[in-house]
């Protein structure tokens, strides 16, 4: 038997006495236990801030980005001794992989977000807004850590990947995190906490355990904290209410369990690999994990002259899924996590079996297959049919967070979508279907009580991820009964944790600040040319000053013959009656070819490659005659990682382009993207 431990304050310790014990979800055998009596919760919040928080925030997205990475590849190497652990819970090998396994993707895919972010510790948000007529004061917004906490109280059901989903997170914005489990499956949390605190990746203090109960951690938040809560609506709306949140006006996002729906479109009718698709993803939903999701199906909306049909073939599913150990051959269904979990399911199915019938299933009995699985926490499925749903409204209202579903009846697309709304706001939705139009009423219909849909047909089902896998790069949470809440997002999730501030002044104020050329800004003159300085040496603001050009006949004529770009405004001067031309005009494209060998330095230096173009604008029409300079300013500089020791050390950096005419005014601008070599070649 072990003795679940806190990390806190930068040590392994045990609470005072046992709060709570572990058991073995397979065999009912007490395992261990667990308390978090005794700790100081704030002296722990305020070590994650002072500690944790200050080294984090000196950090750039690029180094959080790689911090993120390191770590996952880090628990990559080891997850085969997690899956071992996670095999106590109840968790089939499915199960437990997208607990392990999805847990460290979303350390993977908030890793790749610093490509969206800048090399540095603070975030630029949008444009500058121009404030004056003179353009000597613009505004602008940043967006900084907040200087508190993370707090994650996580529910049961998935200990690796609910905390790994919201640490990557907070960890990519620079604020520290004190995650909170189950205590009933703290274990397997710890297991993960312990790897990652012997890397010594993270920077100590930037992540905390309090493996137990906690009561009272909530009392010590403060002003720049965010809470996060992932569980049943009931507790969550409990917690939110507490009189500190609206008081300190600190962020609460609430992630419940949610009664989700998934609908059987009218065309994907028995015969087509829609309709299968339907039935092998909604018992799919019903029995992994044993129905323990926040995201599981608990309502099945199927046209009311297929309801016979999705029954039978259901319930015929069902029976042939195996229960029991998950090491055994052909198990494909596990354990709920503990028996007090056994003993809420079973009370919510019996409150639906009031108002609605039971057509699959004993919320008694269950066969299982395993030795010592008598006292395991097992329960059978259980299909129910309502007939009428728009009257037997129990089912919109009570959730069994099992292995529990309802099959009802819809007339038309309207009803499937009155029905799915009446749970009330929901995290994910799923319609089957192969006419797009249908999936289009669907969505739209739907979507604003829902934090995500997923629309399945046979098209997109090989690679689809399926109705129940929140993916991290895309909003995870739901209105209403769900909580009301936003995890995850990639970049939106990201800035969940930071504070945007309006910042006003000079151009060249805001420059410095945000290290992004603001246009009115200085511009001193680079010496020597950018394109024979390394990255280290690039300076935000410094601009080339071309020669100029005069366009004529003759370019226009040449360019069209090499592009074949022979569009009318270019070459026919006879057709510009109607249009806002004078006369024939250079091609865009001209302009910027133009403006490129005006600003380039053609020997070989520090620059490795022109990668791309961004933001290209064509303002002003450029005549014959006309003369064209450019105006060539470092932009913004980003650094990149060698991904080998071969590979070249060198950073992003992007330039303004801004072609101007005779009178000063732009004709064309753009911002394109360079690869610069760094001197120091060692990183």
């Amino acid at each position: 038997m072990f003795q679940v431990k806190n990390y806190v304050l930068g040590q392994w310790v045990s609470g005072e006495g046992s709060e709570t014990n572990i058991y073995n979800a397979l065999t009912g055998d007490k395992i261990g236990e667990v308390s978090s009596a005794g700790l100081d919760f704030n002296e722990i919040l305020q070590y994650g801030r002072s500690q944790g928080g200050q080294k984090l925030r000196k950090m750039t997205f690029q180094e959080r980005g790689r911090m993120l990475k390191a770590l996952a590849l880090f628990l990559m190497d080891r997850k085969d001794s997690y899956y071992k652990i996670s095999h106590l819970t109840g968790a089939t090998k499915v199960d437990s992989w997208i607990d392990i396994e999805g847990g460290i993707g979303n350390l993977f895919a908030n890793a790749s977000l610093r490509r969206q972010f800048p090399d540095l510790p603070y975030y630029v948000d949008g444009v500058a807004a121009p404030l004056s007529k003179g353009g000597s004061f613009i505004g602008h917004h940043i967006m900084v850590p907040k200087q508190g906490v993370a707090l994650h109280i996580n529910a049961f059901n998935f200990p690796i990947w609910g905390m790994l989903e919201k640490i990557a997170v907070n960890l990519m914005a620079g604020v520290p995190a004190v995650v909170k489990p189950s205590e009933y499956t703290s274990f397997v949390t710890e297991a993960v906490v312990k790897d990652i605190i012997a890397s010594g990746i993270l920077p100590e203090g930037s992540l905390q355990l309090v493996s137990g109960l906690g009561r009272g951690i909530l009392d010590h938040v403060d002003l720049e904290d965010t809470v996060t809560f992932t569980g049943s609506a009931h507790t969550g709306k409990v917690l939110k209410a507490l009189p500190q949140f609206s008081q300190k006006s600190i962020p609460f996002n609430l992630e419940a369990d949610s009664l989700n729906a998934t609908v059987l479109g009218k065309y994907a009718v028995p015969g087509t690999p829609e309709f299968d698709l339907f039935i092998k993803e909604t018992v799919k939903e019903i029995t992994i994990k044993a129905g323990q999701k926040c995201t599981a199906v608990r309502r099945i909306l199927v046209p009311d002259n297929l309801l016979d049909e999705v029954q039978k073939q259901i319930a015929a599913r069902l029976a042939s899924t195996k229960i029991g150990d998950p090491s055994m051959e052909g198990v494909r269904m596990g354990a709920l996590a503990t028996q007090t979990q056994v003993e809420r399911v079973r009370e919510n199915v019996l409150k639906l079996a009031q108002s609605q019938e039971i057509v699959f299933g004993n919320p008694e009995s269950v066969d299982v297959i395993g030795d010592n699985c008598e006292g395991g926490a097992f329960f059978s499925p259980i299909l129910f049919v309502n007939n009428d749903p728009f009257h037997k409204t129990d089912v919109h209202e009570i959730e069994a967070f099992g292995p529990v579903s309802t099959i009802m009846p819809y007339k038309n697309m309207d009803d499937a979508i009155e029905l799915a709304r009446m749970g009330k706001g929901s995290l994910v939705s799923s319609i089957v279907t192969p006419d797009n139009q249908e999936a289009t009423e669907y969505v739209v219909g739907a979507a604003s009580m829902h934090g995500r849909i997923l629309v399945l047909n046979s098209e997109c089902a090989k690679e689809s991820t399926g109705h129940g896998s929140p993916m991290p790069l895309l909003t995870h949470g739901g209105p209403g009964r769900a909580g009301g809440g936003e995890e995850m997002g990639g970049k939106r999730g990201v800035l969940h944790y930071l504070q945007r501030t309006a910042i006003q002044g000079h151009p060249t104020t805001i420059t410095a600040i945000t290290q992004q050329f603001q246009v009115g800004a200085a511009m001193p003159e680079a010496n020597p040319h950018v394109f024979r300085k390394h990255f280290e040496e690039l300076v935000i603001g410094e601009t080339v000053f071309t020669h100029k050009h005069t366009v004529s006949d003759a370019d226009i004529v040449n360019f069209a013959n090499v592009s074949g770009d022979n569009f009318y405004a270019h070459m026919d001067a006879t057709s510009l009656e109607g249009t806002i031309f004078e006369r024939r005009v250079a091609h865009g494209y001209f302009v910027l070819s133009k403006a490129a060998g005006l600003f380039v330095d053609p020997k070989k230096g520090p620059v490795l490659l022109n990668y791309g173009i961004e933001e290209a604008r064509f303002t002003k029409p450029v005549y014959p005659g006309a003369t064209i300079g450019v105006r060539f300013t470092v932009k913004e500089k980003i650094d990149q990682e060698k991904r080998t020791d071969d590979d070249i050390a060198k950073g992003i950096v992007k330039f303004l382009v801004d072609v101007y005419d005779e009178t000063g005014e732009t004709v064309a601008i753009a911002t394109i993207l360079t690869m610069v070599r760094k001197i120091d070649q060692s990183k």
